[in-house]
């Protein structure tokens, strides 16, 4: 077979398969295994894992490990936490956060998460799907859980009375609990669920991924492999939301197996985070796009107020950056490293990487494939895979892919084919030295600041108006934002409803990101033969007006 692979292009003939050119990851053989142990297992010289930048609370790697045994034997005995059952967290960003997660999975109990800016009829929907025992939160956020009759535990040191809600705890109480020696901890398989994380569904309702411990273990062993970080002495920003499955995998698990340090902050603010990255001599900053872009368009005022000498590498990931912006910020930072990821809540984040300057000068690309992924380029109409330089589908496949969907086995059929190929929805072609390139989403969510909204979830409330006949969301280019939802609304006869009324009954639905942004009245929403909506169209138009 490896004869047949062309060692540029990583494209092997006779099957119509990329292979990765990058050393493949090395995975654990024994099967009984939870990714908690496996990355408390790991050798590194690492002291400080976690520092609060807000308190400037440290956690050493000691004190972590410490926190986790003590909060899983505090799930278990006082909870009656087992295997298979799931934990809701609910939270900014926050200290607890990988201590939380790291216990329920050592237990082989699922953790689910979710964006605490979604609404409470968002987080009902999503406790209603994934039934969790047990959930985690702040004080702030208790009234989103009310009329959830789950026990909550909260994160911090201060019991909040509730009268709607069951308080049980707090994490600062489990963490003092001394580790139960007699306990009987259930075999955990590395094929066992790990997490249940929802992504953003383009058909209105978002689904649950299921991905499993040996899906982790891969993801921590790319990680720590792709940043060569064996000798624990780098320090990393995390403004990226843990509760999403860039934040989680790499800033909440991934990185506490290489020794670096992860300085929290609970949200992104810009002035925040460059003191964050002055205070703390930070080496690695993750972003998204649009940070990425006003840093490059304030750099003279940032970089007067500011030391950031520390910084030699900043992460991207969410969409490709243009060769001005690269170019630009290391321009204007100092020759800081960019280097740009790919990956998709269905393959925990793992899928193209760029991994060096020289890699990253490929402007426009995601990266070259992952260790030990293989990727194919899939005709959407035909089922044919295609060659090199030819767009189509990106199809993925490695130890990174979930599981399935939960509870959904018609959206796993449609996503995972009976090989393990996950269809990514995304058009693609990859070059002849094997670099991908995004062409367009066959997807069609919104990019928002880094978060996704599914255009579908939008229309749906939209029609629930007594006064709306149709409607139809799209995205639209925004300088800041990257795109906003932008809505085209057909009136009922008669209805005199208003732009802001629209916008308005929206707003009170949803969390800030997905509300609208823009809107027009037409007379209809154009359509192809089957009712699928014309997004093309409609983006084309909404395009000829700027």
């Amino acid at each position: 077979m490896a004869e047949l692979i062309d060692p540029h292009s990583g494209f092997c003939k006779s099957n119509s398969t990329f292979y990765s050119k990058r050393k493949p990851i090395p995975l654990p053989t024994n099967q009984s295994l939870d990714v908690t142990t496996f990355i408390s297992s790991r050798a590194h010289h690492g002291k400080v894992a976690f520092i609060d930048a807000a308190s400037g609370r440290r956690l050493s790697f000691s004190d972590v490990w410490r926190a986790v045994d003590a909060v899983s034997s505090s799930l278990a005995a006082d909870f009656g936490i087992r295997k298979g059952h799931v934990i809701l967290l609910f939270s900014p960003n926050s200290i607890y956060f990988p201590i939380v997660c790291l216990a329920v999975m050592s237990l082989g109990a699922i953790i689910t998460t979710t964006n605490p800016l979604n609404t409470s009829r968002e987080i009902a929907k999503q406790i209603a799907d994934s039934k969790p025992v047990l959930a985690f939160t702040v004080t702030p956020l208790l009234p989103k859980l009310a009329g959830s009759n789950l026990p909550v535990v909260i994160l911090g040191s201060d019991r909040a009375p509730s009268h709607e809600l069951r308080i049980v705890a707090t994490i600062e109480e489990m963490m003092r609990r001394e580790p139960s020696q007699s306990r009987v901890k259930e075999r955990v398989n590395q094929e066992d669920t790990a997490t249940l994380l929802y992504s953003s569904g383009t058909t209105g309702a978002s689904k649950g991924v299921v991905s499993s411990h040996r899906n982790l273990i891969a993801m921590v062993q790319t990680v720590v492999g792709r940043f060569k970080l064996d000798n624990g002495e780098q320090t990393f920003i995390c403004t990226v939301p843990m509760f999403h499955i860039y934040g989680l995998v790499a800033f909440a698990t991934g990185l506490i197996a290489s020794g670096s340090t992860v300085v929290i902050l609970s949200k992104f603010e810009m002035d925040e985070m460059l003191m964050a990255i002055q205070k703390f001599s930070a080496t690695y900053l993750p972003l998204v796009p649009p940070i990425l872009v006003a840093m490059v368009n304030h750099a003279e005022v940032l970089r007067k107020k500011y030391d950031l000498k520390s910084l030699h590498t900043v992460l991207s990931g969410g969409a490709p950056l243009s060769k001005e912006v690269i170019e630009g910020f290391s321009e204007k930072y100092g020759g800081v490293t960019i280097l740009q990821g790919y990956g998709l809540t269905e393959s925990t984040g793992i899928g193209a990487s760029t991994d060096s300057p020289e890699e990253s000068r490929k402007y426009g690309t995601a990266g070259l494939l992952s260790p030990s992924m293989e990727a194919k380029i899939v005709e959407p109409e035909s089922g044919v895979a295609l060659s090199v330089n030819q767009t189509g589908e990106l199809w993925l496949k490695g130890p990174t892919i979930m599981k399935g969907y939960f509870s959904n086995e018609e959206a796993t059929a449609s996503t995972l084919d009976s090989q393990g190929w996950l269809r990514t929805g995304d058009l693609c072609y990859i070059d002849d030295e094997g670099f991908i390139f995004v062409v367009d989403r066959l997807k069609e969510l919104i990019k928002y600041k880094g978060y996704q909204v599914p255009p579908a979830e939008l229309e749906a409330l939209l029609l629930t108006h007594p006064e709306i006949d149709d409607a139809a969301v799209i995205p639209f280019p925004d300088k800041e934002a990257g795109q906003v939802p932008m809505a085209y609304v057909v009136r009922k006869t008669g209805s005199t409803i208003t732009e802001s009324q629209v916008m308005d009954f929206i707003a009170k639905q949803v969390a800030p990101y997905k509300r609208i942004r823009r809107m027009v009245f037409v007379a209809s929403v154009p359509k192809n033969p089957s009712g699928k909506i014309l997004r093309k169209d409609l983006i084309k138009l909404a395009l000829s007006k700027m």
